[in-house]
């Protein structure tokens, strides 16, 4: 099994940005855990970090042929970007929208997504563990007969 992880824009950033929302992880320290994982669970991880718009939806057509499934962290695309629910739509593969904090209890803008409606489901707020749980609920998924 294969699976694609996405970090959407200013994610390079964690660990120095807001900790106070985003806690302290670094983005690296999030991809050690979710290699590791992978690992445990029996699955590839590959993982993909871009502030362009553009660059995640050119990613998410390449990943069409290569992986079973994708977590993704949209950021502030989330809110945005009907390119990134299209390019989601077009892929066909099963993801989980993960956030660090709990957008639902943020700005008014924060609570809505464009891509939750079409996601095999949603985790937020737990800080790093939203990867890690999206990670182990993607794969749940793909595994049920």
């Amino acid at each position: 099994m294969k699976i694609a992880v996405i970090h959407g824009p200013n994610l390079r950033l964690l660990g120095r940005r807001e900790p106070e929302v985003y806690g302290s992880a670094t983005l690296e320290e999030i991809d050690d855990a979710l290699l590791e994982l992978g690992e445990e669970l029996g699955a590839a991880v590959e993982i993909f970090q871009s502030n362009s718009e553009g660059q995640l939806l050119d990613h998410v057509e390449e990943l069409m042929d290569r992986v079973d499934g994708i977590v993704i962290n949209p950021a502030a695309y989330t809110h945005t970007s009907v390119a990134l629910r299209d390019g989601l739509a077009a892929a066909g593969l099963p993801f989980v929208e993960v956030h660090l904090s709990n957008t639902s209890a943020r700005e008014r803008f924060r609570k809505h997504s464009y891509l939750a409606p079409m996601a095999v489901g949603t985790v937020q707020g737990f800080g790093k563990e939203s990867y890690l749980l999206g990670l182990r609920g993607l794969i749940a998924h793909l595994k049920r007969p």
